[in-house]
């Protein structure tokens, strides 16, 4: 059984006395990177790799802990470790140039409307009127920002190896039809409308964001810019603005028989509790259901039990009911059951996991430890 990965080693404490350390902790969120935590600080990834004694394409673990060096204190890695040559020090201490004002971003899991707007350099209150959103409400991710003014954080777009998209995600472009879609990703409309919550002889909204199998060939349409405002299909389970504890979730997967860290290792990777989440793959809420998926626990696993799509609780039973009947389907092995919950049980058998798949059930594996280990 994998054990959590510890936070990150120092390997510049060696170099530099801990009394003068300019380095803060980092704990690292929904969606983030090595590259997405340091081109935020203005950083290369290099730079902040070499810090804490890592490779460049180290795959960081939801919730462990990554220092964040000053520019003098990462050159003195980058030079301990003969990655700069002596005479470059002040061209790899210097920050990296912030972006133009008027810049755009790209939301990301686990970002929210005040940390954006603090890292772009404006009020959240103009950000939000920028963009026409509500200040209050969740963010999509997916969602592109313009930013008013200042500096804009990183786009977090790391090479696949360290950040892949979601299997299947994808906005709907001008032009796109649920037949087109579906014919072109090797399914039924109907089973795509079923999936998406969607209703399969309606109209398709440019915007409209949705999963599409894991594996099927991208669309025509995947190649053309993104539409720049996104659209949740309106179907359960509703995102909602609830935070929830690991103790909610081990509750209910006690009472379920799954494994309580197991189910709040997952929740955690999925949404770090939050049920107002929303995935560029139309997945919601703490457990990050579909809807396809919210009806089949429904109509096959609930027991008669009239699921609230307004509930993050009721989010939770649902996945873990999922979860229960993916360990069953499985044969009680466990990394089969989590490649299952990301990638889909069927495609994993007979595909194999994606690398992206294999990193999910290794940080689903090495965050149990926060959560009561194998128990």
């Amino acid at each position: 059984m994998r054990r959590f990965i510890a936070p990150i080693a120092l390997a510049a404490a060696v170099a530099i006395p801990a009394s003068a350390s300019a380095a803060v902790p980092h704990t690292v969120q929904p969606g983030e990177t090595l590259w997405s935590i340091a081109a935020a600080n203005n950083l290369t990834t290099r730079t902040v790799a070499a810090f804490n004694g890592v490779s460049e394409d180290h795959q960081v673990v939801l919730g462990s802990t990554v220092m964040v060096p000053s520019t003098v204190e990462g050159y003195a890695s980058l030079q301990q470790a003969g990655l700069v040559p002596a005479d470059a020090a002040q061209a790899a201490a210097a920050p990296a140039a912030a972006p133009a004002s008027g810049g755009s971003y790209t939301v990301q899991a686990g970002d929210t409307l005040s940390a954006i707007a603090a890292r772009a350099g404006v009020s959240m209150s103009s950000l939000a009127a920028a963009n026409g959103l509500d200040p209050n409400a969740f963010l999509l991710t997916g969602t592109v920002l313009s930013l008013a003014r200042g500096a804009a954080p990183a786009q977090a777009s790391a090479p696949s190896s360290e950040g892949p998209a979601t299997q299947g995600a994808y906005t709907v472009r001008a032009g796109d039809t649920l037949g087109g879609l579906a014919s072109q990703t090797g399914v039924s409309a109907e089973a795509m409308a079923a999936m998406n919550g969607l209703d399969p002889h309606g109209l398709l909204v440019e915007g409209t964001v949705l999963k599409l199998p894991g594996g099927a060939p991208a669309p025509a349409g995947a190649s053309q810019p993104e539409p720049a405002t996104h659209v949740v299909p309106d179907a359960a389970p509703a995102p909602t603005a609830q935070h929830v504890t690991a103790a909610d979730i081990q509750s209910v997967a006690s009472a379920h028989g799954v494994s309580p860290s197991l189910a709040a290792a997952i929740a955690w990777q999925e949404s770090g509790f939050n049920n107002g989440m929303v995935s560029s793959a139309n997945a919601r809420g703490v457990m990050q259901v579909m809807p396809g998926t919210w009806d089949y626990v429904q109509q096959n696993l609930a027991g008669g039990r009239a699921l609230d799509p307004n509930s993050a609780s009721d989010n939770i039973h649902a996945g873990v009911m999922y979860l229960k009947r993916l360990l069953t389907d499985a044969g009680g092995d466990e990394n089969a059951a989590i490649a299952g919950y990301y990638q889909g049980l069927a495609s994993v058998r007979e595909r194999g996991m994606y690398d992206d798949t294999q990193q999910y059930v290794n940080n689903v594996q090495a965050l149990r430890g926060q959560f009561g280990g194998g128990e």
